[in-house]
């Protein structure tokens, strides 16, 4: 099946989807009350990165995987914030983003079948993100610096190790 014929049948299957749901909110009684959207607005944010997810896997173009992830990624800091209230987060939030692309150049490796560089640049993005987002959030009022450097610091240490263990078992095949 070409690319064209498979991205018209993933649109048809999301315009399905949004019918049936813009279809559920009409006919189903209290259907909207249970889907307050002063709550699950964000998942506006969500559905589009899920969509460039599936469209890598379908159309088989893994490089839509870094959109995806970053604005999933982004998506679900939202939720968070809006479920607890805590806005005043983005002054340090912001810096997960650099991990979301890091997940996304990992996923476009693993869906191209040549995780090598990407999977490296990727965890070495995340182990950034990690590290900028503990020294900026201790700054900014988020969770405390002593508090979340042991933590932040044993993760870094098994990004890395899992790193060299995944480059060292690529580069032996």
């Amino acid at each position: 099946m070409d690319q064209t014929r498979r991205l018209t049948l993933v649109a048809g299957l999301l315009f399905i989807l949004l019918g049936a749901f813009f279809l559920a909110v009409q006919l189903v009684p209290g259907f909207d009350v249970w889907l307050d959207l002063a709550y699950w607005w964000p998942l506006v944010v969500v559905a589009p990165g899920v969509l460039l997810f599936l469209l890598a896997l379908v159309i088989q173009v893994p490089a839509l995987a870094v959109p995806g992830s970053i604005i999933t990624g982004i998506g679900a800091l939202l939720f968070w914030q809006n479920a607890t209230g805590n806005w005043d987060s983005w002054a340090y939030a912001w810096t997960l983003i650099p991990g979301f692309n890091g997940i996304g150049l990992i996923l476009t490796g693993l869906l191209s079948g040549k995780p090598g560089k990407s999977l490296s640049a990727g965890l070495w993005l995340i182990v950034i993100s990690i590290v900028l987002f503990a020294v900026f959030a201790s700054l900014l009022g988020g969770p405390a610096l002593p508090g979340t450097i042991v933590p932040s610091l044993v993760i870094a240490l098994g990004v890395l190790m899992l790193a060299r263990a995944l480059l060292h078992f690529g580069a032996a095949k």
